[in-house]
Parts: C-alpha cells; structure tokens; sequence
C-alpha cells in the first residue's frame, strides 16, 4: 500500500476527539482556528497518503469553520498551495477577495497557505462532508505564481476537460490506495502535477507554459480516459483511438513508451477487467460467453486463455470461487 497516515477519532472518547482532531489535522495541516457545532461528539476521519512532492489527504468531518488569519500564517512554515475538492456537503472559500461556494465534485479550488483564508464546510444531511485536499509544494508548479494568484479561492471545473482527469486520477488513489505499491507513489504524484499544471494553464489560457512532459502526461491521460468510455465499442484499437486524437498510430505508440504496456495490452487488460467484475456481480447472472462478448471478446476460447493467464483460472471456476466465498 501507498505510505499513509490514519487519523479515526472514534477511537477515543467523545470529549477527547475534536481535540485530537485539531492537533493532527488542522496543526500539521494548515494552522487554522477551527470551530464546529458538534464539538462534544466529533466524528471524524482523515488518511494522508504521501505521493512523493505532494500529500493527498482524504477528509470525513461534521460542518465546521476553519480561519487562517495573518498570525498564523506568520507561523507556518514553507510556502505551499492546497487543492480543495469537496465530494459531499457544501464548501465555502474566502482568499485574495474572492468569495466562492464550490459545488460538490463539479468544483476544485486552489488556496495559498502563505495568505489568509476562510472556509466553511457545511454537511449535506445526516452524513459528513467529504473533501479531499492536495499539499502543494509551490515549487511544483511551473506556472507564473502572479498568474496563480488570479485563480485563488475561484471555482475550476472538476467534470470538463483535464481538470476531470485530475479529479478522476485523485479519487482513484483515494478510493483505493491498496492497489498501489509504495514504489509508484511518486509516478502518482508527478502525474497529479502534470495534469493540475495543465488545468491550470488550461483555465489561464497559457498552456505554452508547460513542460513537454506535462503535455504528455496529459495526453496519455486523455487516451486512458477515451479507452475507459469506449471498452464496449467494437470498433476501438490502437488505430481509433490514434484516430480519435488526431495523430499517427506511430505517435500513439511513441505517447506510450515508457509506459510498462502498450496501447492494445492497456485496451485488452480493461476488458478483462471488467469481464472479472460482470463475472462476479451477483446482480448480472449472464452466461460467460455474453460477457465476453459485450467487452470485445467475441472468441471463447481466445477469452478463456486470456483470462487464464491473467487471473490463474478460467472464467466459470473464476465465477463459482468467489460465490462459494461469498456463502
């Protein structure tokens, strides 16, 4: 698993928890003052997961009000910038005169802990608020600090264009970082920097400003996500999906290189992927031959040997181990 840091406060007492809270988040954080209704029963949750350059934390709160004043800044140490998404409930965000509320996981805003700031997170019903925050080192992002400074506390699109892959990327890591080992944390990490730098610059309209390796990571990105929309198509190859990016089949390749897999082992790996998870959803009791089928797999024989190789077993002993697990 990715190096990480778990902070759970239901392990303590109720009147002991928003003060462990305050020291281990918001101290090692961003000193801010914090201040929430439900301070008697905080229930909170927090796992920090170093990616090289970066730390990306994943938050679970009650509502509550956090204010960076001037003195506290003075404290801190660095000089860093914070990528908020809030998931659940409603986020609120003051910095450089800018006011503005975030749609949950429509919106990412950007904060620099060097300034004062406010934001007010409110739950949505009975549930938590939801956010995930990326610590930024600002010599990480090679975009003007003058011209970052326009975008602070302003509301960036997290469901358009790159800044969705980002969010994509983000919250894979987040939901699952058990499926990572610990050497690819700093692969991750760069490419959250490539794809937030081009968000950016995207938003800034300066993306000459980018590094050939962010344009690239870029573009690698945006051909991970057109084959994930596109698993089921028939028609989708190394040819179309070059096609569907407006460049040479060898430009494609070349996009790839360094990548463990190439274009059609990354496209046949996602199918099978996804043939394992119909197989053993209980709600799709389908014949394995129409799975296949419905991922591109129109050979049962040529599926059965590839899912054999991948997973030690065939597709049908594949189905009934697991439903022998499940009872």
């Amino acid at each position: 698993m990715l190096p990480n840091l778990v902070v759970d406060t239901t392990v303590l007492p109720a009147q002991d928890r928003f003060a462990f809270w305050y020291a281990l988040v918001a101290e090692e954080t961003a000193p801010a003052h914090i201040s929430s209704g439900q301070l008697d029963n905080f229930v909170a949750y927090a796992q920090a997961i170093d990616l090289g350059r970066i730390r990306m934390t994943s938050l679970r709160y009650p509502s509550l009000d956090s204010i960076r004043p001037a003195k506290l800044v003075r404290r801190a140490e660095g000089e860093v910038y914070q990528l908020a998404l809030p998931l659940t409930g409603r986020s609120t965000l003051i910095q450089e005169r800018t006011e503005s509320t975030l749609e949950a996981a429509r919106h990412f805003t950007l904060l620099d802990t060097a300034r004062p700031h406010v934001a007010r997170h409110r739950a949505d019903g009975p549930g938590p608020a939801t956010t995930i925050t990326v610590q930024i080192p600002r010599s990480a992002l090679p975009l003007p600090a003058d011209r970052l400074r326009r975008l602070l506390a302003t509301p960036l699109p997290a469901h358009l264009g790159v800044g969705a892959l980002l969010v994509h990327h983000l919250r894979s890591i987040a939901a699952h970082p058990e499926q990572y080992e610990p050497a690819q944390a700093e692969v991750l990490g760069g490419v959250a920097l490539d794809l937030l730098a081009a968000a950016l610059a995207q938003h800034l309209d300066i993306e000459d400003a980018l590094s050939p390796e962010a344009r690239q990571t870029t573009m690698r990105a945006r051909v991970v996500d057109f084959i994930d929309r596109h698993l089921d198509s028939d028609d989708l190859s190394p040819r179309s999906v070059a096609a569907a990016h407006h460049m040479s089949l060898r430009s494609l390749h070349r996009l790839f290189e360094a990548e463990t897999t190439t274009v059609a082992e990354l496209i046949r790996a996602k199918r099978l992927e996804q043939c394992r998870r119909d197989l053993v959803n209980p709600l799709l009791r389908q014949p394995v031959h129409v799975v296949a089928a419905r991922w591109g797999f129109a050979d049962r024989a040529h599926f059965s040997r590839l899912f054999r190789a991948r997973y030690g077993c065939s597709p049908q002993e594949y189905r009934t181990d697991v439903a022998h697990q499940r009872h």
